[in-house]
């Protein structure tokens, strides 16, 4: 692998590059951004506000991509190659299931996936090729589908680029990165250019078994304007990855001295997996009032993954190791029809589009397996045909100084399951249909100070095999929320964001991929509150932090039986960004989990813990040298839990519920130099 990257980089040095200095667009922007470039009276203002946290505050590992989000947290339990578990607004989102992931229009989330409804997995997302980030909190956004409950995330890659860059990271555990970044293309006359990036990773990790993980990716962009009024986009990206994990392990086996902290009950788990991306997107501006726009995308995904969460408790002989294979080809388009009217005094913009996603998925498997490769018993393998077909629209009606915000959307599922292990019973499949509205209202009482009050029904799509099942019934239940808030700017220098929020689903049910059945909790409710607070006191320091409550609830329980698993209750995140004009940066950084249930009947806890890293950097006009240091003092923190019923060598056949965990990260740090050229 390391080779293959060395010769990858080798052949673009030697590509003819030209320098021009590009013109991107808005997005892509990278002058030095301030606090008071917010404009508190827009849409976007979340996305402006991450707009000034990636410019003071830079991305520099791929978890910290979706960490940018205000409130949202991960945890990583699998050797780094798998998606990172997700937690947003008292929602366990597992690797994705409430929330809607996206990447310059690119669906991230997999439905029916052979690990969990939702996977989504951002890893072939390069963190330095990022230009924006769009987000959303709530159900709130009619051109946002499947997935949509906890929120929304859309990554931008930059248009172009103003140079070329190579850099590489070591570290410790024999970690190394290699980045290179190659402006292969700049015609301003034309309105064309091009970049590829690539990057490679490797480390072993803290753990007692090796975690051998590496990663390659390659991404490349093109876009052209073809005339004065369209221009058309084509980028292509691919990676694959593989690594062995330690998996979770109960607190017994390392309070009874069977392993350490970093050991492992099993020393098989790991995976591998890959993905290839291609989209072409076409814009025209029909006229000064009128726009469309088309995307078409294409994705080749395979994902093969070795676990153990109970050990000797299904197989005493053999071991309860299982394997999960996912293998398909997504296909899908989004065309989008934006106009704006003059109504009297106020101004009426007004989006219309319809989309189609078209999953083939030649196989899901789940099979117990000794040392990966010998299969025990056999509980699912089948293929599956998923479409999705929709239609929104939406109205941004302002007058004076309101601002109403009505939408509809419409989605169309086809489900069709072929189980190999029955294959009498052929091809099954059923269609639902799914209506969700949303209506919010914005006020500005002042230039500098938005309130707003946002409503919505959203959903996430079921298991097609859980839905086949059912005959289609009653398989998307809604959600249903709303936010009241405000965005408040204080001299330019202070932004508040706080915000009141409810959330309702008719039934919190998924599929257990884990164990090839559902697990339904019935019908849920959360409240709680986001407090977002930005303050630059000075152009060179930048100040942040986001606390987040929740207060999440099953409906039908009894007090006291009624938590939500893993559900998280109190998140905090922030720090402090330095930035001096001699080049010199300085950025410590904090996030915390407060103590959250682990059953439902609170009996386990999932402890909370508070983590600290510090990034510091020096720049110059063409290289640059930076140190990151993450869990800066040391501490032993849990990143994933679970209670789990689970069965060690030699104990009792019902085994013992008790917390797992994945340790996390130690005192770790990391080098990086980087020259542009």
């Amino acid at each position: 692998m390391r080779e293959i990257t060395l010769l990858v980089a080798i052949i673009l040095m030697l590509h003819p590059f030209q320098h021009a200095r590009s013109q991107d667009v808005a997005q892509d922007t990278i002058r030095v951004v301030h606090l008071k470039d917010v404009v508190v009276a827009s849409q976007n203002a979340e996305g402006q506000i991450i707009r000034v946290d990636l410019a003071k505050i830079p991305v520099n590992t791929s978890q910290d991509v979706l960490r940018k989000v205000p409130g949202l947290f991960i945890a990583q339990h699998a050797g780094g190659g798998k998606a990172e578990q997700i937690f947003l607004r008292g929602y366990d989102n597992d690797h994705g299931t409430d929330i809607r992931i996206s990447a310059d229009g690119i669906p991230v989330n997999m439905v029916s996936h052979a690990h969990g409804q939702g996977y989504s997995d951002l890893h072939f997302l390069i963190p330095e090729t990022i230009g924006s980030i769009d987000f959303g909190k709530g159900s709130y956004y009619a051109d946002k589908g499947d997935f949509n409950t906890a929120g929304f995330v859309n990554f931008h890659t930059r248009r172009s680029m103003d140079h070329s860059m190579l850099k590489m990271e070591a570290g410790n555990f024999n970690t190394l990165r290699m980045v290179g970044i190659f402006n292969l293309l700049h015609n301003q006359a034309a309105g064309e250019n091009a970049y590829l990036a690539t990057e490679y990773n490797f480390t072993n990790g803290p753990f007692d078994v090796k975690q051998r993980f590496n990663r390659l990716n390659l991404f490349g962009k093109y876009n052209r304007q073809l005339d004065e009024h369209s221009c058309i986009n084509i980028q292509a990206s691919t990676f694959s990855s593989g690594w062995n994990a330690s998996g979770q392990i109960p607190e017994r086996a390392v309070s009874g001295g069977l392993t350490g902290r970093f050991g492992s009950v099993d020393s098989t788990e790991g995976g591998s997996t890959g993905r290839t991306n291609l989209l072409v997107s076409y814009t025209r501006e029909i006229s000064p009032d009128a726009s469309w726009s088309s995307s078409f995308y294409y994705s080749r995904y395979k994902f093969t993954l070795y676990s153990d969460f109970t050990f000797f408790l299904e197989h005493p002989d053999q071991g309860d190791a299982i394997r999960q294979v996912d293998d398909r080809d997504v296909y899908g388009m989004d065309h989008t029809y934006t106009r704006y009217f003059r109504t009297g005094s106020g101004r009426l913009a007004w989006r219309s589009g319809a989309g189609l996603r078209y999953d083939d998925v030649h196989e899901l498997e789940l099979s117990f397996v000794t040392r990966r490769k010998e299969v025990n018993e056999q509980l699912a393998s089948g293929a599956a045909l998923i479409a999705n077909l929709n239609a929104f629209t939406s109205a941004d009606w302002e007058i004076g100084r309101w601002m109403i915000s009505p939408g509809i959307r419409a989605d169309w599922f086809g489900f069709n399951y072929d189980d190999r292990l029955k294959p009498a019973s052929g091809w099954q499949g059923t269609e639902v249909v799914k209506v969700s509205p949303k209506l919010s209202f914005y006020f500005d009482p002042a230039r500098n100070l938005r309130l707003f009050f946002k409503t919505g029904m959203g959903f996430h799509s079921n298991d097609v095999r859980d839905v086949v099942s059912r005959n289609g019934k009653q398989v998307l239940p809604a959600s249903y929320g709303a936010d009241l808030g405000s965005t408040w700017q204080l001299a330019g220098r202070l932004l508040l964001q706080p915000a009141l929020w409810y959330s309702f689903m008719e039934n919190e049910f998924v599929w257990n991929g884990d164990s090839y059945g559902v697990s339904e909790a019935g019908r849920t409710r959360r409240y709680g509150a986001d407090l977002t607070l930005r303050y630059q006191p000075a152009d060179w320091l930048y100040l942040d932090a986001d606390a987040n409550y929740a207060h999440p609830r099953l409906a039908d329980e009894p007090e006291g039986h009624n938590y939500l698993e893993l559900a998280p209750v109190f998140t905090s995140t922030g720090g402090a960004s330095v930035q001096l004009p001699n080049g010199f940066t300085a950025n410590l950084r904090y996030r915390y989990m407060h103590d959250r249930p682990a059953n439902d009947d609170n009996s386990i806890v999932a402890g909370g813990y508070f983590v600290n890293d510090l990034l510091l950097g020096y720049e110059r006009k063409s290289w640059a040298v930076n140190l990151q240091v993450q869990n800066l003092f040391d501490v032993n923190w849990n990143e994933a839990m679970f209670a789990a019923t689970t069965r060690l060598a030699g104990e009792h056949p019902n085994g013992i519920e008790q917390l797992t965990f994945t340790p996390g990260t130690p005192l770790f740090a990391k080098l990086a130099f980087s020259i542009k050229f």
